[in-house]
């Protein structure tokens, strides 16, 4: 049986050259995905909080929200100002990476409350319940805003060992980079 050698043609070099490239790229987004969440976020972000009940607008209130870097790498100060002239509340959190390899966080709102975080690409993701209220909430990341969203409800029925939970209330923000 006769031997075969292989010979490289203009398009297997130009294939290999596509396929270095490719990984380079996926290996440079591996690396920049390892960043903490709230690096790029640092800074002063302003917007317009809108707040839903069962699907109608009720209400708005502007909102600023300010992150800055502590003397610690994996802590940043999450800090959101809902500037409501009758009602202005302050949430002063702090956001921490607990594992870097697995995009763990959790944001500590300094009552010793902590609710755990989940990095998936571009989006921060929770999910928790207080007092049989289901919330998520999940900030999006994007180049030119960051996306704040808070869905809540609570359950309404169970068919088929599936708990159904209703979203009852939206609030959601556009925060642009001041």
């Amino acid at each position: 049986m006769p031997t075969l050698k292989y010979i490289e043609t203009p398009i297997d070099y130009k294939m290999r050259i596509l396929i270095c490239g490719l990984l380079f790229t996926l290996t440079a987004s591996f690396c920049t995905a390892q960043k903490h969440f709230a690096e790029p976020c640092e800074g002063v972000w302003h917007g317009t909080l809108y707040m839903y009940s069962y699907g109608k607008l009720k209400d708005s209130v502007e909102v600023t929200l300010t992150v800055k870097k502590t003397n610690d790498a994996e802590i940043y100060t999450w800090k959101t100002d809902y500037l409501s002239a009758k009602w202005p509340i302050t949430k002063d959190y702090l956001l921490k990476r607990v594992d870097k390899e697995k995009g763990i966080y959790e944001t500590d709102e300094q009552n010793g409350v902590v609710l755990k975080n989940y990095l998936v690409g571009n989006k921060l993701y929770s999910v928790f319940e207080t007092e049989g209220i289901f919330l998520t909430s999940c900030y999006e990341l994007h180049k030119e805003y960051l996306y704040f969203e808070v869905t809540s409800g609570k359950k309404i029925n169970t068919t088929q060992g599936v708990i159904n939970i209703a979203t009852e209330h939206v609030q959601k923000v556009y925060l642009k980079k001041k």
